[in-house]
């Protein structure tokens, strides 16, 4: 394995930096906690007065500390750290982690010390964990090299599957959590501001650890998203799932986030695009990310999904509760199909309806074992749910008997449960026997969910490129002319000034439309006139939408106008590109037109796409799916629009390019093609 790893997770010998020797505080912790669980290795507090601490010998400074030295923990106040990550990077120490906070998410003064800690570090081959890390434990191997509360349990299940955490408390919060399931952890690490290690490198390096058989992700950001590329795509060749679970999904927990490590958040539909091309399964209840790894483990990502579960259950509203969330989650609890139909009926079990009920039978372990074996031939369904009553609170041997048989009968669907009541000894059973079960019935249907969202990453997109030259502040005439580059020319032109003639040809009636790179939304600012019948109308319109403009935007540089015939079509589109600040390109497609922004029914991919992925893509946006010929409605042309989106994606291969849009694209009948109607696109800066 790569020796970072043994730096960070096999340490031999660790120097706690600013070990107290007062065990009531916090830098006290890391040494308490290593001692408690059985580290066998041998711990070298640093003190500049005490030759003590705690029953260990200290040293005053890092340097002093006789032979090599696989980790530091550095505890010190935020300005002490900087001068101490010199002398340990000195002793050729390979990795430190800084417990201390005060950095990037402090401002400016703290951004710029995290720089030069990182400098300071990169120049000696010193990786640093942190700033504001809670530190790493290791719980097969008995290392707890950490100050998060947590560790004061007398007893830490150990366990396969490993956490890395940008929240240090919440590293504890989760271990916790699964402990109280009978869910053990092989690692947990803090990586806070990820100053130098991020959460994607560290996970990787965990993907050939022979403890790890799954690794979840508490992100508040994406910082490096090649680190969680790269991740992906080992850990799906080496059969182990990553899921993750990322703050963000609202703007007010985006501010959070950001807040709170200095992190630059993207937007969340970016995150959920790029976690879906890489094959990360995502999770939005934290009771799914204790709860999705037993569904995932030792399986790869579903060929065909149904999204559609049989479900079984031994208490009416029980089972109703979960039908409901799954319902939710976009998720069908389906009837019997005939296959299924007939092994129900050759058992005895009456069936009717999407819920399978057993509460008037009980729960006797062979009619529940029958039922799921029953379920599982179903053709048309993903995975059985089993929902069990009363009796997994006051009988767990017995609740669980009919799921574990059903199970050691063998089927090729996965098999899962959901105890209504709460049954911790049932929930240990069942996670003993590798089998995944919920609290809740909303973290039920949130990882049912995931699992059928769940792919292989995709593979590594070519991005040709595009040779097309851009001035610095483009206005919509070299907007569109860039799009044409990329085979979308639709017919316009250019006036200098209100008294020019458009070209012969254009055909009327026309649009009018104000040029300037500054103004981006120009219908606020009486910078578009429609309908214009004759070549006397626009020289009149123009004149007085020059002077319009000019008083309502006075800074901004007006460049001339823009000229183009009035189109109609069977529906509009916005198409858009974005540099997204977190995962870098993304490719969006929504309903379009003025009231795009207002109802925010659009789709995200991680460009570019080709148009296989643009025509899911399309079939998502519910604002399009009448061109699909809903309803006899005429059909649009959709492979065209299909077309325009895998070539707007293509504009990842422009690093000069933050962001470009087609709002509307004018989507006409069938084989009629599509028209760009408006196109704006601001470079990097």
């Amino acid at each position: 394995m790569h020796p970072l790893h043994r730096a960070l997770f096999q340490p031999r010998r660790i120097a706690l930096i600013g070990a107290s020797s007062d065990p009531k505080r916090l830098t006290a912790r890391a040494q308490l906690y290593l001692r408690k669980h059985g580290y066998a290795g041998e711990v070298l507090p640093v003190h500049p007065r005490e030759s003590e601490v705690l029953g260990a010998r200290a040293y005053p400074s890092v340097g002093d500390i006789p032979g090599e030295v696989d980790f530091a923990y550095i505890l010190l106040n935020t300005p002490h750290v900087e001068g101490v990550v010199q002398a340990v990077a000195a002793k050729g120490i390979a990795a430190a982690g800084v417990l201390a906070d005060g950095f990037a998410e402090s401002g400016p003064e703290g951004a710029a010390l995290q720089a030069r800690l990182v400098e300071t570090a990169r120049r000696a081959g010193l990786r640093i964990l942190g700033p504001n890390s809670m530190g790493v434990v290791n719980l097969n191997d008995r290392i707890a090299c950490s100050v998060n509360a947590a560790l004061e349990a007398e007893t830490l299940p150990a366990g396969r599957i490993a956490l890395v955490s940008q929240s240090g408390s919440m590293m504890g919060a989760i271990m916790s959590r699964g402990a109280a399931r009978g869910i053990g952890f092989s690692h947990i690490v803090g990586t806070g501001n990820e100053a130098d290690l991020t959460a994607g490198e560290i996970a990787g390096l965990l993907v050939d650890d022979p403890q790890v058989e799954a690794i979840l992700l508490f992100l508040e950001a994406i910082r490096r998203p090649e680190h969680y590329a790269a991740l992906a795509r080992r850990a799906h060749a080496a059969g182990k799932p990553v899921i993750a679970y990322k703050l963000g999904r609202s703007p007010y927990g985006a501010e959070l986030a950001t807040s709170h490590t200095g992190a630059l958040a993207g937007s969340d539909a970016a995150a959920e695009a790029f976690f879906r091309a890489h094959g990360i399964a995502r999770v939005t209840t934290l009771e799914a990310l204790i709860e999705l790894p037993p569904l995932l483990i030792g399986r790869r990502p579903p060929a065909q999904v149904h999204r559609a579960v049989g479900v079984t259950t031994t208490t009416g509203g029980g089972g109703a509760m979960l039908v409901d969330c799954l319902g939710v989650a976009g998720i069908e609890a389906r009837a019997p199909d005939a296959a299924a139909a007939a092994r129900l009926d050759a058992a005895g079990i009456a069936h009717h309806g999407r819920l399978l009920d057993l509460t008037l039978a009980g729960a006797r372990p062979e009619r529940v074992a029958a039922a799921i074996d029953a379920l599982q031939a179903a053709a048309d369904t993903d995975l059985v749910l089993s929902v069990i009553g009363s009796s997994a609170q006051f009988k767990p041997q017995d609740a669980v008997a009919g799921i574990l048989r059903a199970r050691e009968a063998g089927g090729a669907k996965p098999i899962a449960a959901f105890l209504v009541p709460q049954a911790d000894a049932s929930l240990r059973l069942l996670a003993e026997a590798g089998i995944p079960a919920f609290r809740t019935p909303e973290s039920a249907a949130d990882a049912v969910r995931a699992w059928c969202d769940w792919r292989a990453p995709r593979p590594e997109p070519a991005l040709p490129a595009i040779a097309h030259a851009l001035p610095d502040r483009p206005d919509e005439a070299a907007a569109r002319r860039l799009f044409a580059a990329l085979g979308l020319d639709s017919p316009f032109a250019v006036l200098r000034g209100p008294e020019d003639a458009p070209p012969e040809g254009l055909g009327w009636p026309v649009a009018l439309k104000i040029l300037s790179p500054d103004l981006a939304h120009k219908t606020e600012l009486g910078g578009v006139r429609l309908n214009l019948p004759d070549a006397a109308t626009l020289r009149q319109e123009a004149a007085a939408m020059q002077g319009r403009v000019a008083r309502m935007a006075p800074a901004a540089r007006l460049t001339g106008f823009l000229v183009q015939p009035m189109v109609k079509g069977l529906g509009e589109a916005i198409l858009g590109f974005r540099r997204d600040p977190e995962v870098g390109p993304v490719v969006l497609l929504g309903t379009g037109g003025i009231a795009a922004e207002l109802f925010r029914d659009v789709t995200l991919r991680l460009a570019p796409v080709d148009e296989a992925e643009a025509m899911a893509m399309i079939a998502e946006v519910q604002g399009l799916r009448p061109l699909a010929g809903w309803r006899g409605l005429p059909r649009g042309d959709l492979p065209a629009l299909a077309r325009a989106v895998a070539a707007v994606s293509r504009l990842a291969a422009r690093p000069d390019i933050r962001e470009a849009e087609i709002n509307p694209l004018i989507i006409h009948a069938e084989n009629q093609g599509v028209t760009v109607a408006d196109a704006w696109v601001v470079c990097a800066e």
